[in-house]
This record gives structure tokens, sequence and C-alpha cells, in this order.
């Protein structure tokens, strides 16, 4: 049986999204299809317009959502209709060697992120004759999608979609790039490149490990004073203006660690990041940069004289089984704020609006939340 849905479409790269209707396939063997309550609107989708990640084109957008389950395939074991479920960017197959190693954020079956192809490599959106993959093999920006029963994450009942859309993909990204990549430990001295939705979370991590300071570096000024309400003890419009404080406060030892949330990554925020942080720092890069471009371009021997590492931080290398009910937890105790990250919410006939939104940094995440 085929379905219908309405969905945001790029058709080519450098053009707005596109409203359109789809045929949606049944779901497979091993497939869910999910009706979408909530959809969170991340800088990642936004590459895919400019071409900074390359993908196949057309792609039905979004990987950040939260629905319920209407459809399952003949042989799912791990959800059930009228389940209540995040829908998760990297799937869970907890079988592969870095499912099985604790490193579920590399899962083999995330292979097909690029294409949208499920796994026996075919397509479930499709327009005419013409198949459409979902981003990340999810596709977010649609009323339903069909997704792996490997991409289902249960989702409490006191937990909104709203707030289970936003924990699919930009809390965890940004709070495990402080908490798990980084390894911030009381009394380090943190500083955050670009305060959207992943670095402010990126802050909220920092803070709840005990960072001493928790610098952000950002030229919006409304999401310089939003940070120090997740947890940010100081706040700059400039690289030089931060390196300059952090060099005072230290007496020159600089800091410890630095994490770049920005936009889009440069070699020159990352220049920056590199230099900010003294012996033995760590740098963790968690924003995308344009493919054609390097964003890493600096001294073998300042890392080796000084001890300092670059590391790549892939969904803040969480782990949606495990992770995800750790920060409802918090979430739920006070500690983790999750309803005041949402900024704005939308329509999906405004998704080209809220990116406008986003671009002009009026937003810290917007949502969206009618279809």
């Amino acid at each position: 049986m085929r379905n219908h849905t309405r969905a945001a479409v790029m058709w080519e790269s450098g053009k707005p999204w596109e409203i359109v209707d789809l045929v949606l396939d049944d779901p497979k063997d091993f497939e869910v299809l999910v009706r979408i309550e909530a959809a969170g609107m991340c800088h990642s989708d936004d590459h895919i317009r400019t071409g900074d990640s390359t993908v196949r084109l057309p792609i039905v957008g979004g990987h950040e959502g939260a629905g319920v389950v209407e459809k399952v395939g003949s042989k799912v074991t791990r959800t059930r209709v009228g389940d209540r479920v995040v829908v998760a960017y990297i799937p869970v197959c907890g079988t592969c060697r870095y499912c099985s190693t604790g490193r579920q954020y590399l899962c083999d079956k995330g292979l097909h992120a690029g294409t949208g192809m499920m796994l026996d490599e075919t397509y479930r959106f499709h327009s005419g004759d013409q198949d459409l993959g979902g981003f990340c093999a999810t596709g977010t920006f649609s009323e339903r999608l069909v997704i792996s029963e490997n991409s289902c994450v249960p989702l409490p009942d006191d937990i909104s979609f709203e707030l289970g859309a936003i924990l699919g993909c930009g809390v965890p990204t940004g709070w495990g790039s402080a908490v798990n990549v980084a390894g911030v430990r009381s009394g380090d001295v943190v500083v955050v490149y670009g305060c959207g939705g992943i670095g402010v979370n990126a802050v909220q991590g920092a803070a709840m490990s005990g960072a001493s300071r928790v610098v952000v570096v950002d030229p919006v000024e409304m999401k310089r004073e939003r940070a120090m309400e997740f947890g940010a003890t100081h706040t700059f419009a400039t690289h030089d203006e931060a390196f300059d404080f952090v060099r005072q406060v230290t007496w020159g030892r600089l800091a410890d660690h630095s994490i770049i949330t920005v936009g889009v990554n440069t070699e020159e925020a990352t220049s920056q990041a590199i230099s900010i942080v003294g012996k033995g720092g760590v740098i963790t890069v968690t924003a995308v940069g344009a493919m054609k471009d390097d964003q890493v371009k600096t001294s073998g021997n300042i890392l080796l004289g000084y001890g300092k590492q670059i590391r790549g931080s892939m969904f803040g290398a969480c782990n949606y089984l495990s992770d995800l009910p750790r920060l409802m937890d918090l979430y739920r105790e006070g500690q983790l704020k999750l309803d005041e990250l949402i900024t704005n919410r939308y329509s999906l006939d405004d998704v080209n609006v809220g990116y406008d939104d986003l671009l002009a940094g009026r937003n810290l995440r917007g949502v969206i939340t009618r279809f």
C-alpha cells in the first residue's frame, strides 16, 4: 500500500525548501512508519541548501523529530503501533563493531545518511517516477516517514514531542561534546565558539561538569545573553576579546578546552580554537564546514610539543538508548534546560522562514510543530 505525505524537499543546492506532496511506501519487514508531531530545525539541514554538505538530491529534509508509530513491518520487534518515539538520525543496531564497543554514534547501519536509502538500498519517498531519500535516512520535515526500527527511541509520556525532537540531535550533540568528547572536569576553563542550538548545550554540559569558567564567543548579542542563562560565566563578541580574558584569568596558562560549535566551521575558527588552549589542551570539533575546504591546518609540532589534542565529535559521542534517558532525568530534576531552548515554532509551510531566522541569529532552536 502507498501513503501520501507533505514534505519539505531540497531539489537542488542553492534553492529554498519546497513543500510538495509525495507518495510514501508502507514499511518493509524491519521498518516503521511514523507520524511526525515535531521536527527540530538544525543547521545541518541548511548545509544541504548551501552545498557545504554533499548529499544525493533531491532529498527530504530534517533529521530531528519525534512522533507516533502508525505502522510496523512484519519482523519489527523494537517498537509497536501507538508508541511515542524519538527519531534517531544514527541508527542503533547493537551488533556492529562500533555499537558492541560502546560507540553507537558510529553505527555501521548509518551508512546511507547522505543518500537517504534504506538498508535494502531502495527508497520510500517518491514523486512520480523519481525516488527521494530522507536526510540521514529519516526526513523529519514530512508529515510521515518510514525509518528502520533501529532508528526508534522510546519517548516517555511526560516528555513532549517538541523536546523529544531536539533530544534527537541538538541537545546530546552539544552536551556530549563537552561531557563525553572533551571530557570537561571540575575546575577546567572551557571556551565555546558559537552559541546556537548545539553550542548552548555544550555550555550546559561544561557547566554541569564543574568547569570553573565557561567562556562563550559569539557575534550575536541575543545568543551571548542567552548563554548566561544556560551556564556561561563570561561572553565575548570576538576571539581576540576572549583570548585576552582567558590569558589574564589563567595567568597565561590559557584554556583547558575549546569546543567549536559555530554555524559553519572554517580554518580561521579552528585556528582560533587551537590557539586559545594551553598545554595539554583539547580542541573539540563539532561544527560542520564546507566539504570543498579544509578546516584544520596547524603545525604538528605544536600538537606534539604542547600535548594538544584535536578531537572530532559525532553526536557528542552519545548513545541514544542510554544517554537520552539520562538527559531526560536531568531535565526532570531541573538540572538541564530544554524548554528554554525553543525560541520559535513554525508550520511546515514556513520552513524557509525558520531557516531565515536561524541564519539571522534569531533562534537557538526553531521547531516545526504544524504539518
